[in-house]
């Protein structure tokens, strides 16, 4: 097979395109099937208009014009987004979605003020295809790599909801087994006043501070820095107790904070507060996050699900200063919120279940990093004929 047998066609050859509907937001729910905008699902609807995951093109909006992406299943699509109904007999789907997360569909962008696309620039677009058999090869070794990317985010989602569910049971409903290896509290553990309320007898009220160090070890940018990852705000997943990408120490340019393998960062401004991850590496990162270290090795697990409780995001929210960007502050600040906190014993108990979790989460999402490197290089060597897939010649 020869790369001259590689056919350019128009999109508007090769599929139909459509704007999604206009929803209004009082039509929305919160429970139904999904409403996806492109950038993510804004409510429920009681219906829906698409069985498959649909190919799409984000076409306005905030940021993101030009953003390839696959709807959820059984969901409808707002009109911030153009659906890519692909013709199966001329082109693969699979593989016109890998194509065009190749290809520079943001140079589509037209507008200043608000950059949309629309459907006749769309229509316009120019693509190579090779021969259908080829098209499904490469789609199936890019999506393979995906899947696997996939499972591992779900299991760790499963691990997430494990851990946080057995922190909540321990150390919020206090049934934290006994010395009988029974639930404390529903098996008629002590209760004793303090001044968070009832808590268990053995237990005290501290400051967050108590139990955990305020890092601030600041460097400068250079090559002292070439064994370190970097961890700018924005690569700090949403909700995930563990971290899961990073950028290269080159791009630390300036305000910058060193951390070691097992430090908790935090988001520091308030839209970030919610960032709340475990180091699995040394790193280094920027001031608007605070680089937090457990006192003890084995409370690691116990600091990690106590940060990440709504409880101490709120705190974090309520004990912030300023108006136009709110950021957190550690002295007067998150540091002084009080808990009650387990004895040692408990909170070693506690590691012990908790701690292999997350370092399967750790495998987990450092495997998911080599994938992605791997795909990410594979991508545009497949879509550009550089690496060919071998597969029986189409007459």
């Amino acid at each position: 097979m020869v790369f001259d047998k590689w056919n350019e066609c128009s999109l508007g050859e090769l599929a139909n395109l459509k704007y999604g509907k206009t929803i209004r937001k009082k039509e929305l729910s919160d429970d139904g099937y999904p409403v996806f905008s492109g950038y993510a699902i804004v409510g429920y609807l009681p219906t829906f208009d698409y069985e498959e995951p649909q190919l799409i093109i984000v076409c306005r909006g905030v940021g993101g014009t030009g953003d390839i992406k696959l709807s959820p299943a059984k969901s409808s699509i707002t009109n911030l987004s153009i659906i890519i109904d692909s013709d199966p007999s001329k082109i693969d789907k699979s593989f016109l979605y890998w194509y065009l997360k190749h290809a520079d569909t943001h140079s589509l962008r037209t507008g200043s003020a608000q950059p949309q696309i629309v459907i006749k620039d769309l229509e316009k677009f120019k693509i190579k295809i090779p021969p259908m058999s080829e098209q499904k090869a490469i789609a199936n070794i890019l999506s393979t790599l995906d899947e696997k990317i996939e499972t591992n985010n779900q299991i760790n989602e499963k691990l997430e909801e494990m851990a946080q569910a057995i922190f909540k049971h321990w150390f919020v409903d206090f049934e934290f087994p006994n010395e009988n290896g029974e639930p404390y509290k529903s098996s008629g553990g002590e209760m004793v006043e303090s001044e968070l309320g009832m808590i268990p007898k053995g237990w005290r009220v501290v400051k967050l501070k108590e139990i955990i160090e305020f890092i601030k070890n600041s460097t400068k940018p250079g090559e002292q820095l070439n064994n370190r990852k970097y961890v700018p705000i924005d690569t700090m997943p949403i909700k995930k107790l563990i971290l899961n990408s990073y950028k290269s120490y080159k791009e630390a340019k300036s305000s910058l904070i060193l951390f070691e393998k097992y430090d908790i960062l935090i988001g520091a401004m308030r839209v970030y507060f919610h960032r709340v991850n475990l180091a699995p590496f040394r790193g280094v990162t920027r001031t608007t996050t605070f680089v937090l270290r457990s006192k003890s090795l084995e409370d690691i697990s116990y600091n990690l699900l106590l940060l990440n409780m709504p409880s101490t995001i709120s705190y974090a929210d309520q004990s912030s200063i300023g108006s136009t960007i709110p950021y957190a502050v550690w002295e007067g600040g998150l540091g002084e919120m009080l808990l009650a906190q387990p004895p040692i014993e408990i909170r070693k108990k506690f590691n012990n279940v908790i701690f292999p979790l997350l370092e399967k989460m750790i495998l987990n999402s450092q495997q998911n990093i080599r994938i992605q490197k791997i795909r990410d290089t594979l991508l545009p060597k497949l879509m550009s004929g550089e690496i060919r897939v071998p597969v029986e010649e189409e007459k």
